[in-house]
């Protein structure tokens, strides 16, 4: 074999064995089986690549991802990431095995492999909320929910898609497009869809942004009240009239108006105004209208900055002939209280400021906002042009200047109804009249006169009383400067001299406290300690030998076997607490020559107390048990005796469970019992001559640990040690 495949074939091993070491974990694990177990996994958890095998059915595949697929067993609903030829359709059943990812939003399965075992009848759709699906909590789910129909387009040769209004959300919906069917005549109908919800969201934050909704077949899209026929042969709605008091005004209710064109941006918005009043009509539609035109409009009534718009609409030409384009003259006043909003207004105003600046692409061209800043009375308002470049006439009117402009008011209102601003579009920048250009006295001009005279003033008087008063300022100047050097200089000395001094009488001082307070800190460790020994070591043992005398002094006269027994036992206790006595005395604790076993000593301690109590004593470990200081196995030995000692005198319990937790960084000791418990605010403490609580508190929290104590009367009590591996005193 030549050189080159040996190392192509070394390479292919190592990678193999790469791979199996790496998946090898995973696939040891048992296997998740249904939805719910998918998508309650944290994303941490999910991106570590959980098995999972399920089994379900098809509830969306659409032909454009390429092999990807939605699929729901009776818990939940998942998406399958898979890119393949091949791709099953809706409504069969599949077995799916893969592993977990944690995907762009929710949970999904990836790396798949599934096998179609037959076909069945798609989950039931759950009615649900609008505010619920656009929650994002309803992702991969089979629901249902209900709308108006605002547009209906193609979205490709056999695709239909739906604009979905409801509940102030706005939705899409994609199916197979029926067959022989004007789908124009779809917009107005309020329908209920049966479909999979998917979210779509932003990756890198993995948040939330909305919902498509995918539906198998034009049978899930019920339409539940048609569209009006011809709107367009409904009666005529009065501008002013869209947003008052209408009694058949429903969010599905269409309006037909009419009105003279005032202004359009294509593929944007539409006015039109009625000689009453002006109306914006938001519409897609890019039929050319020239102001004048006569134009009939189909739409969906709203509010936009609390103000009517019509949304959605379409337009057409009416057949009546065009008319002169007549603006309303109006002042700044009468927009502040509401009126003429979308109108065609005439308005004079004192040019106050200008500003250009580049709004982005408008119609693949870069468009330029020139805006001018008005002022009529005491109001402010603007007036904007969009154009493909700068404006040259509209950027030549000089500051100042009265203008008269002719254009379209919006205005923007509060949930008040108050006017916040207003703004007018200018159709063209012919627009704008120059009335009055501004005199050469004004209040710049004149600011800047007033600065002159008083800056030529200013040096004139400032001037003179330099010259006049230089020679004797310069004589009193140099002697001041002579006494007040070597005033200076008498101070600085002094000031180093009382420096030294103190400095050296602080160093005394925070020596002597330093040392002072190392001893009251060593002496009062101590005494905590000598306290914590005593009460772990010598109360437990005389708790356990008073234990056994008790039942010595019991089983006496019935059983002296019994009775010799138990009093054998009181006296190996006796001899215990006379050996712990000594090593809690020199704070120290002797230990075989065999290595040392934390699990075994809290079980021999725990038994022993336990034993003539009818206690059930079961010891367990978790994990693997790394080395730890003779601190932490000592604090942890005592705090078990105390605990235990605690359940023997106060629990009444017939069962204690000990576990002894390692992991990489923690050590925990966790002590249940199933006696009669406790209200944890009123158990006793050091008032009461109890120490026990406060000194397994102390012991923890003076290596850096923590303790959580929980009990309910009746429902027994579990002690939670956690001490981290690396503690020490």
């Amino acid at each position: 074999m030549p050189p080159r495949a040996h190392l192509w074939s070394g390479r292919w091993l190592l990678y193999w064995s790469l791979s199996w070491l790496i998946t090898w974990p995973a696939a040891a694990q048992t296997p998740l089986t249904n939805g719910a177990d998918i998508l309650g996994l944290p994303a941490s958890q999910a991106g570590k690549g959980v098995p999972v095998r399920m089994r379900g059915v098809v509830t969306a595949a659409e032909p454009n991802w390429s092999g990807r697929f939605f699929m729901q067993d009776q818990t939940a609903g998942v998406f399958v990431e898979y890119l393949g030829k091949t791709q099953p359709v809706v409504g069969d059943e599949v077995e799916v095995t893969g592993v977990t990812r944690a995907g762009g939003y929710a949970p999904c399965i990836t790396k798949p492999h599934w096998q179609k075992i037959g076909t069945n009848t798609l989950p039931t759709a759950l009615p649900v909320s609008i505010e619920q699906l656009m929650s994002g909590a309803e992702d991969c789910q089979r629901v249902e929910i209900r709308g108006v129909v605002r547009q209906a387009f193609m979205s490709g040769p056999s695709r239909l898609g739906v604009e979905l209004a409801s509940g102030g959300y706005r939705l899409h919906a994609y199916m197979p497009a029926p067959t022989n069917m004007e789908i124009a005549t779809l917009v107005g109908a309020e329908v209920r869809v049966r479909a999979t919800a998917a979210a779509a969201f932003n990756a890198p934050l993995r948040h939330f942004v909305t919902v498509t909704l995918f539906l198998p077949g034009f049978q899930d899209f019920i339409i539940e009240r048609p569209a009006p026929a011809n709107l367009f042969e409904a009666p005529f709605t009065p501008l002013n009239a869209i947003a008052q008091y209408r009694k058949d005004s429903s969010p599905g209710n269409q309006v037909h108006v009419k009105g003279v064109a005032t202004y359009q941006r294509k593929g944007e918005d539409l006015f039109i105004s009625d000689g009453i009043s002006g109306l914006q009509i938001k519409t897609k539609l890019t039929n050319s209208i020239i102001p004048g035109d006569i134009v009939e409009a189909v739409g969906f009534p709203a509010l936009e900055n609390y103000l009517p718009v019509l949304e959605d609409a379409t337009f057409r030409k009416a057949e009546a002939a065009r008319q002169d384009l007549r603006s309303t003259n109006v002042t700044a006043a009468q927009l502040m209280s509401g009126l003429h909003h979308a109108d065609f207004v005439t308005l004079r105003g004192t040019l106050i400021d200008r500003l250009v600046k580049g709004v982005g692409p408008t119609t693949n061209i870069a468009a330029v906002r020139t805006t001018l800043v008005l002022q009529n009375t005491n109001y402010l308002f603007t007036a904007e042009k969009d154009t493909s470049d700068n404006n040259p006439m509209l950027s030549s009117i000089p500051i100042g200047s009265v203008v008269e402009i002719n254009g379209i008011a919006l205005l923007e209102s509060s949930e008040d109804a108050k006017i916040k601003s207003v703004r007018i579009l200018l159709p063209t920048s012919h627009d704008v009249r120059i009335v009055e250009k501004p005199s050469w006295l004004t209040p710049g001009h004149l600011l800047i006169s007033l600065a002159v005279t008083f800056i030529i003033l200013l040096v004139a008087v400032s001037w003179s009383v330099v010259v006049s008063q230089k020679n004797r300022m310069l004589k009193s100047l140099v002697s001041e400067k002579v006494t007040a050097q070597k005033e200076l200089q008498e101070a600085h000395d002094l000031l180093e001299q009382r420096v030294q001094e103190r400095t050296a009488q602080l160093k005394v001082e925070m020596s002597a406290r330093k040392e002072s307070e190392l001893q009251f800190r060593a002496v009062l460790t101590e005494r905590t300690r000598l306290a914590q020994e005593l009460h772990d070591t010598l109360e437990q043992t005389m708790t356990g030998t008073a234990l056994q005398l008790d039942l010595v002094n019991s089983q006496f006269q019935k059983n002296p076997e019994t009775a010799a027994y138990h009093l054998k036992l009181a006296r190996n206790l006796m001899r215990q607490s006379q050996s712990e006595m000594r090593h809690s005395v020199w704070g120290l604790r002797s230990r075989t020559d065999e290595e040392y076993n934390l699990l075994n000593a809290i079980a021999i301690n725990s038994r022993q107390a336990a034993n003539g109590a009818g206690l059930a004593v079961e010891v367990t470990a978790n994990g693997e048990a790394g080395p730890l200081s003779e601190v932490v196995e000592e604090n942890l030995l005592r705090i078990g005796q105390e605990a235990m000692t605690n359940v023997v005198k106060h629990a009444g319990a017939r069962r204690v469970q000990i576990t002894l937790s390692y992991t990489p960084n923690t050590v925990a000791l966790k002590i249940e019992d199933d006696g009669r418990g406790f209200a944890v605010t009123d158990c006793a403490g050091p008032k009461d001559g109890h120490f026990g609580l406060l000194g397994i508190r102390e012991r923890t929290e003076r290596l850096g640990g923590s303790c959580q104590i929980t009990s309910r009367p009746g429902q027994g009590t579990t002690l939670t040690i956690e001490i981290p591996t690396t503690a020490s005193l």
